[in-house]
Formats: C-alpha cells, sequence, structure tokens
C-alpha cells in the first residue's frame, strides 16, 4: 500500500457498492445510504518508508472490497490504476526515487495484491473450502527492492 500507516492495525467499516459516477468501478459510501456492508481488518507485516507491506483480513467479500477500503483511507495499492496508486503518490522528487518507483512498476506490473488463504463456503455442500498460495515471485521480487530500498536509505539518514 502506498504510505506509511500510523496505526499498526485496524479497521475499516464503509459500505461499497457501484460508483455514482463510474459504474465499471465500486466506490465507498461512508453514510450507509448506498452499497453493502463492508468490513477489512488490517494489520502493518513491514514498513518500507514511502509503502507498507499490510495484511487484509476480511468480515464481508465486497468486489474491490481492499481495494476501495484502502484507497479510502489514503492507501491505495501499489500499481492499482482502477483506484489511483498508479502514480507516484509518496517519496521525494529526485529523478533517482522516480526511476526507482517506475522500476518497480515494471517489476510487478499489476497492482500489489496477493491472496495468501481464501476460505468459501461450497454454496451446494455448504462445506467450507480453504485454498492457500505462496507468494506470486513477481510480488516476492517488488518486496524484495523496497525492503533494500528501505535499508538503504535508513542508512543514509543515520549517517546524515
Amino acid at each position: 500500500m502506498w504510505g506509511d500507516f500510523k496505526e499498526d492495525e485496524g479497521t475499516v467499516t464503509v459500505n461499497v457498492g457501484r460508483s455514482l459516477k463510474n459504474r465499471k468501478i465500486m466506490a465507498p459510501f461512508p453514510l450507509a445510504d448506498y452499497g453493502k456492508h463492508a468490513v477489512t481488518h488490517y494489520k502493518v507485516l513491514e514498513r518500507f518508508g514511502y509503502v507498507t507491506l499490510v495484511e487484509c483480513k476480511l468480515e464481508t467479500g465486497r468486489t474491490h472490497q481492499i481495494r476501495v477500503h484502502m484507497q479510502h483511507i489514503g492507501h491505495p495499492l501499489f500499481n492499482d490504476a482502477t483506484y489511483g496508486g498508479e502514480k507516484i503518490l509518496r517519496g521525494t522528487t529526485f529523478a533517482k526515487y522516480k526511476q526507482f518507483v517506475e522500476n518497480c512498476f515494471k517489476i510487478c506490473p499489476r497492482h500489489a495484491l496477493h491472496a495468501k488463504t481464501l476460505k468459501i463456503t461450497h454454496p451446494t455442500t455448504k462445506k467450507e473450502l480453504s485454498f492457500t498460495s505462496e507468494l506470486a515471485d513477481d510480488m516476492a521480487q517488488l518486496i524484495d527492492k523496497w525492503r533494500k530500498y528501505s535499508t538503504v536509505k535508513k542508512l543514509d539518514e543515520e549517517e546524515a
């Protein structure tokens, strides 16, 4: 997610429904007058300065729920063109940093979202099904690149 979260964990409870301006995307509706009830719990796993690795657990399963909720609290998904994360949102104006972020976008040319675990109830048998998947290589490379960047940045700040 773009930005450094103030809290280590939190909950977003905001209705999610079709945007009234663009029917192809979803939007948050804080006043609960439109959309469906949606709850996302988040926990910071690792901070990289200008971006943060976050784990989300959903109480509800609305279309684009994580993407909408994170955008709503000011932390759109990294490289999410639909919800505003495809441009440099945090960081410096230096050309070197701009090139770094553009290289990150190339490493992971999609929004940076991975479903590690998915649990659903089968509609016919009512049996609970659980699926897990390993982190995709592009996401692993992206996280590693940010990890190295934030380590070097901290060292530079300590020396200054």
